[in-house]
């Protein structure tokens, strides 16, 4: 499946939150939803009139009950799926926050070493690009095209990072 990315259009726009503390990332093992059984950052679809940045705090705070503090939008993923599925993801990280990771009816909580990440329960793409993100400075982009939870391409492009 060729995808025209000078085209496309998600139809779904979402957010990932990855809040980290010292040399360990807050992840999730998603309990309902999009992504149910897989581990991943927690996050979910923006809102009317909602920005990324507050969809990434809100969700965050939604799935377990932590409060991320100054959040930087570190990447940009699109995910177009054979289904017809278009997903835009704005990937955001923290390394601030204010209250202890708790379960609830969306997400179980997993506080795991950044170097021990759990790869093979995750979406493919995940390995091309967050290890990388967590332990460096630069920023990305990512086009990935899904057939199911089977990745068919791939292309991630790295830039530097004039904030950090």
């Amino acid at each position: 499946m060729r995808v025209n990315w000078e085209n496309w259009q998600p139809t779904i726009r979402a957010t990932l939150m990855f809040v980290c503390d010292g040399d360990r990332v807050l992840l999730i093992r998603k309990k309902r939803g999009f992504g149910v059984g897989k581990i991943n950052g927690p996050g979910g679809k923006l809102d009317p009139g909602e920005t990324e940045h507050e969809c990434a705090v809100r969700e965050t705070m939604e799935e377990l009950d932590v409060m991320a503090h100054d959040a930087v939008k570190r990447g940009e993923l699109w995910f177009q799926f054979v289904d017809g599925l278009a997903m835009h993801v704005a990937v955001f990280m923290s390394e601030r926050h204010d209250g202890d990771a708790m379960e609830t009816e969306e997400a179980a909580p997993l506080w795991t070493p950044i170097d021990e990440i759990p790869f093979e329960k995750m979406w493919a793409d995940d390995q091309y690009w967050l290890h990388r993100m967590l332990t460096g400075s630069e920023n990305f982009s990512g086009r990935f095209t899904f057939d199911g939870d089977a990745m068919l391409e791939h292309e991630i492009v790295w830039s530097a990072n004039e904030s950090r």
